[in-house]
């Protein structure tokens, strides 16, 4: 089982005293996070796209790009790319290109993104949104196998035998389909046969197996190797030597992020009795110990039938920059050598 992390570079606290970073700090400390996670052992660092104030990931290749100049092993995704208000002759190059930067180690995860601001932004409407993500995904994977060709669609110019380069260094370059739980997603990504990362940031865990199912049925009816069909697991958590100390690090943070979009959209403030039912047993969130975190990742690993990759997103805590690199070495050094053990 691979281990790594997703990050929205947000500009988080500084180490306890309250003040917020500049955005280059903030982003001098989000690669030094990715290095971190090299040197530790993770095996994934993914940046997501968003196009908001207090993010700074709306470029995320060029943030990856810069990852791959101070990184030698781990590999380096989108977490993941708006695929649907984006060119996917743009994306294939960016990533492509992140691709020869770091050796080899450049991966993607598509999706129609679940803030809609990029839409508005880049001229998009959003009664198109899953008309624009499939005829997207279709483009962006036969650009992936062939240099020049001819395509015609509805959102974008037709492609007249133009060839698409550069070509990355991976005979075929990653691309995971990223989903929440739409059950139309789940068969798209098993009948496209695209390994798939499921995002899963509340409720119980074991609630989407049934989703899962259906991808891996349609998989197989549409002639892929079930070893070819992997489901990865996208989930908000934290690693502290203690639980103890991981919970209460965690909950501040969690509880004033939630709260406040929870505000935004007319609903109620997230209470500690809601928060202890997510880092229980059946809960989503991977909040706690190494070996508590680890043996939850294997009872989740379980109840949906078998994961190769857990994805950690550490940011929504605003916790600072010191206490995520320690969580980085905690996971690294304890919680991904039991796993693969």
């Amino acid at each position: 089982m691979e281990i790594g992390i997703d990050s929205f570079a947000a500009a988080l606290l500084d180490n306890g005293t309250g003040r917020l970073p500049s955005s280059a700090e903030a982003m001098a400390q989000l690669l030094d996070r990715i290095v971190l996670a090299d040197e530790v052992g993770l095996d994934v660092f993914g940046i997501g796209e968003h196009h908001k104030a207090e993010f700074l990931d709306s470029a995320p290749a060029v943030i990856l790009a810069a990852a791959a100049a101070r990184t030698r092993r781990i590999r380096l995704t989108s977490a993941v790319t708006v695929l649907s208000a984006a060119d996917p002759v743009r994306v294939f190059q960016e990533f492509a290109t992140l691709d020869l930067i770091s050796q080899g180690r450049a991966e993607m995860v598509v999706g129609r993104g679940s803030s809609v601001e990029a839409f508005p932004l880049f001229g998009f409407a959003l009664d198109d949104y899953d008309a624009l993500f499939k005829e997207k995904l279709e483009l962006l994977l036969a650009i992936r196998g062939t240099e020049q060709l001819h395509w015609k669609g509805k959102f974008r110019p037709e492609l007249r035998g133009q060839g698409i380069y550069p070509r990355p260094q991976q005979p075929v370059l990653p691309i995971w389909l990223g989903v929440g739980g739409t059950p139309q997603s789940f068969v798209r990504a098993g009948t496209l046969g695209l390994p798939l990362m499921v995002a899963i940031i509340g409720g119980e865990t074991q609630q989407f197996r049934p989703l899962i199912d259906l991808y891996r049925e349609a998989g197989k009816r549409a002639g892929h190797n079930p070893e070819k069909l992997q489901v990865g697991l996208h989930s908000l958590g934290y690693v502290a030597d203690t639980t103890a100390e991981a919970v209460e690090d965690f909950y501040p943070g969690y509880a004033r992020t939630f709260t406040n979009r929870a505000r935004e959209r007319g609903g109620a403030p997230v209470t500690r009795g809601q928060f202890n039912a997510q880092i229980g047993p059946l809960g989503a969130l991977l909040v706690g110990s190494p070996e508590d975190v680890a043996a939850k990742i294997l009872r989740h690993s379980e109840a949906l039938g078998g994961i190769t990759r857990v994805t950690f997103q550490l940011d929504v805590a605003t916790l600072p920059h010191a206490k995520l690199l320690r969580a980085l070495v905690l996971l690294g050094t304890r919680v991904a050598p039991w796993l693969r053990a």
